[in-house]
């Protein structure tokens, strides 16, 4: 493994595991096959629950990254929940500009990384599941779209994860009497305060 795939590494993941546990909890309510995870930056966490991961990102140091698969092997491969034959690929590419299949993937991922429901939901399938965090807007952009259905809310407790799927009319409830529109929300390029926040939101492509 080269020095700065290491280093990249230890870098994303200066809280040990908190993706793993991330991923671990939602992978154990949905088991997509195929996974599109844009704005990805190194974080191969996924491949640690999932058997199938595109990574996209259009930083510099992510495609040194994935350049060194030997060595990102490696990392998957150090936890024994990662699926023996787990494959990755990895696209250089601003994720606004991506020329995939459509509707080719059953999970998509957004985590801090701007407006990728915006983008990618064209890349998921029917029936396929967005997971996306507050940051930026994004899940409130989501719950604002027709073709999305709200299917679990991801809650962090004491460094772990679980998603909850009952009682989901609690969330996405804005703390101000503000109309969120997609207008405000591209404005601002910021998340909503809602009254009974959640760390993630799991949405199923439903139109």
């Amino acid at each position: 493994m080269q020095e700065i795939t290491q280093k990249l590494w230890d870098k994303q993941n200066q809280h040990p595991d908190d993706r793993f546990r991330l991923f671990r909890a939602v992978g154990k309510v949905i088991a997509p096959k195929s996974v599109l995870y844009a704005g990805s930056y190194v974080d191969v966490a996924p491949s640690f629950i999932f058997p199938n991961v595109t990574y996209v990102d259009m930083d510099r140091r992510a495609k040194r990254f994935f350049d060194d698969e030997v060595g990102v092997k490696e990392i998957i491969k150090s936890k024994d929940t990662a699926a023996p034959n787990a494959q990755f690929s990895f696209i250089h590419s601003d994720y606004a500009k991506l020329s995939l299949p459509e509707q080719s993937f059953d999970l998509l991922i957004s985590l801090y990384a701007g407006f990728i429901s915006e983008y990618c939901t064209k890349f998921l399938k029917l029936g396929g599941h967005l997971l996306v965090n507050p940051s930026h807007g994004d899940a409130a952009l989501a719950s604002l779209d027709e073709r999305y259905q709200l299917a679990g809310a991801v809650i962090s407790e004491s460094g772990d994860y679980r998603v909850v799927q009952t009682n989901l009319a609690d969330y996405l409830q804005p703390k101000k009497t503000v109309e969120i529109t997609r207008e405000l929300l591209f404005s601002t390029n910021r998340g909503v305060a809602y009254t009974r926040p959640a760390f993630a939101y799991l949405f199923e492509r439903v139109a």
